[in-house]
């Protein structure tokens, strides 16, 4: 009986897929820095039985159509905004996802970010590699305190309340802003729940942690930036979508806010020549989050074993779909 056909988008280690090699035919893109080219991807969807796709795969309703024989796609990403699922559930295609293995390493990353925007931590490094260091003055490099400081979470989820969990050792008073109260959340994280307006002009740190959704699209835009602290520093590690880059640029160039720590943008990767990265103020990651060797590895696992359980007839290992048999 002919195996499965499964392609992979990005290069993985070839350890990895040992297991779904037992199971499917698989064909992987092998190029690490270049994504799989559209062409290429949409001509592999129309004769595979499972894709593994990166958060860069549009997997939209042409995808979905050429796809006659997908049958489920794994994501390698917690996030999902680059794919249709609901066109994919009445495509019947089961859609898989990877939380969980990812909350610890994404909130790391996030408070890394919080500290190197406050302390201006790159801006001192390039001033010592730069040959600038000469002597020591009182103010020299002189950022803001984080601990015993106000931080304000935009979505108080897994990772919200992970990034919470970090706050609390340092001191901090911790604001939040969800659709929904989390009284759990209140209770374990001594959270205070507040509207968006109010976690905006009482925080130091406003950190954006909401998925990106049709409601979260550009929820920060000028409007919200006047209505921060001239101290604040807003913190992006959710999705680029989130906020108006034009408004944040502005706000960042004209003192609205003090800085910015960010790991994603609206178009993805950056242009070298952006705005943002002109700023002494703005700190810019290259959509790391998750970019540890062990957390990689996790979700990759995470992936293989939803591609193993849908094509040996078993239930997906963490859906985002239910798909009704027919």
């Amino acid at each position: 009986m002919k195996k499965p056909l499964v392609f992979v988008t990005r290069k993985c280690p070839e350890e990895k897929l040992k297991a779904l090699k037992e199971v499917a035919e698989v064909e992987m893109w092998k190029k690490e820095d270049v994504s799989c080219p559209r062409k290429l991807l949409l001509e592999k969807a129309k004769e595979a039985d499972a894709l593994l796709t990166m958060l860069s795969d549009q997997v939209d309703e042409e995808l979905l159509d050429i796809g006659e024989n997908l049958r489920v796609i794994a994501n390698l990403a917690v996030g999902f905004d680059n794919i249709n699922v609901e066109y994919a559930t009445r495509k019947n295609v089961i859609i898989t996802n990877t939380p969980d293995v990812l909350t610890d390493t994404t909130a790391d990353l996030t408070f890394s970010l919080i500290l190197s925007a406050a302390r201006r931590v790159i801006e001192a490094a390039d001033y010592v590699k730069e040959g600038k260091w000469t002597s020591w003055s009182p103010l020299l490099l002189a950022g803001a305190d984080v601990h015993h400081k106000k931080i304000g979470i935009v979505g108080m989820g897994k990772i919200g309340q992970a990034v919470a969990k970090r706050a609390k050792g340092f001191d901090m008073n911790i604001l939040y802003h969800n659709r929904s109260r989390d009284t759990d959340a209140e209770n374990q994280l001594q959270a205070t729940y507040t509207s968006f307006d109010e976690l905006l002009k009482e925080s130091d740190f406003v950190v954006c942690m909401t998925p990106l959704t049709n409601e979260t699209k550009n929820m920060f835009h000028a409007e919200s930036f006047n209505k921060m602290k001239p101290s604040a520093i807003f913190i992006n590690t959710s999705r680029g979508g989130t906020v108006v880059e034009e408004d944040l640029v502005k706000a960042l160039k004209e003192g609205v806010i003090a800085g910015a720590g960010l790991d994603v943008f609206e178009k993805e990767p950056i242009d070298s020549k952006h705005p943002l990265l002109m700023l002494p103020n703005a700190v810019a990651l290259p959509h790391i989050g998750s970019a540890t060797l062990e957390t990689r590895h996790a979700m990759i696992d995470c992936c293989v074993q939803n591609l193993i359980s849908v094509l040996s007839g078993k239930p997906p290992i963490t859906p985002l779909n239910k798909i009704t048999a027919s």
